[in-house]
């Protein structure tokens, strides 16, 4: 059908009607009488040489072409409206959909997040937090920032920033850690990824205790655990900056591990848009400028 002769008030009788199963539920929504939605409706079935509806006693059934023709018809709505919502201050804003592993968003990204904004204000950037475990093809995510060694199977890759992990705790705790072996007597938190206090252990030689801590699966929640006094976890103290500073926590010692790194992932199936690209760039910059000189 060409595009100059598509019935769109029918479309739309039509699809408010089959959303109610009620002509003059239907009506109401779209501000027309209960008669004009039935006349639009009775056109588009005539114009398709086939029944949409069946006429119950106590409203409507869609019949088999009628639900076939239904997912089609909104997801066009769908589409058109939220691409109208995008010119809702006059200019065009292009969406984003990032998803963001919940210790960077909160330590790295929260703090900039209008800095952005003000940068570039025709990205309506939207932002999902996770645990790591992310698909970035179910969710429809343009982008997922992530921790890791970069190996993701069918992604694209960008390096961000490292992330050396050390042990963290509340003052009261640190005050009794004299040295790295002192922390074989602590409630040890552990995060998803069992190697990391092996690790770290192993870099400031001593041996391994029994690891029985609880295990989170968000550095972010270890660490308030931690700064609660319920033990010492191992995180990336250039996450906690702020906890740091106001010493809500405290890092009573200077031995670092790299356990892995912050990375920018897309699927290598799809390129990159004007607004990925842009934001991007600007990750990269903001990034670079916040690493202090060596």
């Amino acid at each position: 059908m060409d595009r100059a002769q598509l019935p769109l008030n029918a479309l739309r009788a039509f699809e408010a009607a089959a959303r109610h199963l009620n002509f003059t539920r239907a009506a109401i929504e779209l501000c027309v009488s209960q008669g004009a939605v039935s006349h639009q409706v009775a056109q588009l079935e005539r114009r398709l040489g086939t029944r949409l509806f069946h006429r119950l006693p106590r409203g409507l059934a869609l019949t088999d072409e009628g639900h076939a023709l239904v997912p089609v018809v909104a997801d066009a709505f769908d589409r058109v409206a939220a691409t109208l919502d995008q010119y809702a201050d006059g200019r065009f804003r292009e969406a984003l959909k990032v998803g963001v592993v919940g210790t960077f968003a909160t330590g790295w990204l929260l703090p900039r997040l209008d800095k952005f904004a003000r940068a570039h204000p025709t990205i309506d950037l939207r932002i999902s937090t996770n645990n790591n475990r992310v698909d970035l093809a179910g969710e429809a995510l343009d982008y997922a920032i992530r921790f890791g060694d970069g190996a993701w199977h069918g992604t694209h890759a960008e390096p961000l920033l490292a992330a050396p992990m050390a042990p963290v705790c509340a003052p009261a705790i640190a005050a009794r850690l004299k040295t790295p072996a002192d922390l074989v007597h602590e409630r040890l938190l552990r995060s998803y990824r069992a190697d990391e206090w092996a690790l770290w252990f192993g870099a400031a030689g001593v041996s391994t205790p029994v690891l029985r801590g609880p295990v989170f699966d968000s550095s972010a929640l270890m660490a308030s655990a931690a700064a609660a006094g319920l033990g010492v976890a191992l995180a990336p103290p250039s996450m906690f900056v702020r906890e740091l500073a106001a010493e809500t926590l405290v890092q009573p010692f200077a031995i670092t591990i790299d356990a892995g790194r912050y990375w920018l992932t897309r699927l290598m199936s799809r390129g990159e848009s004007d607004a990925m690209q842009r934001f991007r760039e600007w990750l990269i910059d903001e990034i670079a400028s916040s690493i202090p000189p060596a």
